[in-house]
C-alpha cells in the first residue's frame, strides 16, 4: 500500500509547485496518472521512489516511511521493492539485453540463480525479446529498449511497480502488449501499480485515473 499525506515539494529556483494532500493506493491497485507536460507526474513517482525528497509531508510504502530514510537507505529499498520503469530507459550501455534485465539482482545483492536467469529468457521471450538477448542497448530500437526496461522492472516481482510514460515508444499492438503484461502482474503478485501515460487509448486497462494537474493547481 502507498499512503501520501501532506506532500510538498518544490524545484529550487523553479516557480513548479506539487501539492498532494492525501494519496492512498491499495495493493493490486492499477493507477494511471495523467496531465499536460510539467504537472509533476515523472515528479510524483521519482518521490514514491524515494529519488526526490519532499519539503513536506510523508510517503509510505507498505510499513516504510520512505520520506523520512537515509540515501543508502532508500536505495536499498528501491532496489528491492520497487520496478522503476524510466523515461529514458536508464539501460546500461556495457551489458546485453540479458544482463540488463537481470542487473537489479545484482544491484540488491539478490540470489542470481539459474531460475532468475530461466525467468529473464521467458519474459524476454513475452515481450518479443528471445532473439535479442546478446545484443547492447546501441544496437536497438527504442521500442526494443523500452521493452528492456520493462522487463527489468517486473522480474524481481517488486511489491510497486513504476512506470514513467511505458508506451511511449510502441506501435499500437506493443502498448497493449505493455499494459496487459504490467497490470497482468501487478493483479498476480498484489502490487500496486503507478503509470504516467499520456496514451488514452490505454486507460480503459487502469482500475483509476488520476489527473496530476489538480495538485500543481492547488499548489500555485
Amino acid at each position: 500500500m502507498i499512503r501520501i499525506e501532506g506532500l510538498a515539494f518544490a524545484y529550487a529556483g523553479s516557480p513548479f509547485r506539487l501539492r498532494v494532500p492525501a494519496l492512498t493506493l491499495a495493493p493490486g491497485a492499477c493507477v494511471a496518472l495523467t496531465g499536460p507536460s510539467g504537472t509533476g507526474k515523472t515528479t510524483l513517482l521519482k518521490l514514491i521512489a524515494g529519488i526526490l525528497r519532499p519539503s513536506a509531508g510523508g510517503i509510505r510504502i507498505g510499513d516504510a516511511e520512505i520520506s523520512r530514510l537515509g540515501d543508502a537507505a532508500r536505495r536499498d529499498f528501491r532496489s528491492r521493492r520497487i520496478g522503476f520503469v524510466f523515461q529514458d530507459f536508464g539501460l546500461i550501455d556495457y551489458l546485453t539485453v540479458h544482463d540488463n534485465i537481470v542487473h537489479p539482482y545484482r544491484v540488491a545483492a539478490l540470489r542470481l540463480t539459474p531460475a532468475v536467469h530461466t525467468a529473464a529468457r521467458a519474459m524476454a521471450d513475452e515481450l518479443g525479446l528471445a532473439d535479442l538477448a546478446r545484443r547492447f542497448p546501441a544496437a536497438l530500437s527504442q521500442g526494443e529498449r523500452q521493452r528492456v526496461a520493462i522487463c527489468r522492472a517486473l522480474l524481481t516481482e517488486p511489491a510497486l511497480i513504476l512506470a514513467d510514460e511505458p508506451t511511449g515508444n510502441l506501435d499500437a499492438d506493443n502498448k497493449r502488449l505493455i499494459v496487459d503484461q504490467l497490470t497482468a502482474q501487478a493483479r498476480r503478485t498484489g502490487a500496486t501499480l503507478l503509470t504516467v501515460t499520456h496514451d488514452s487509448s490505454v486507460l480503459d486497462a487502469f482500475d483509476q485515473v488520476i489527473d496530476v494537474a489538480q495538485w500543481q493547481d492547488e499548489a500555485r
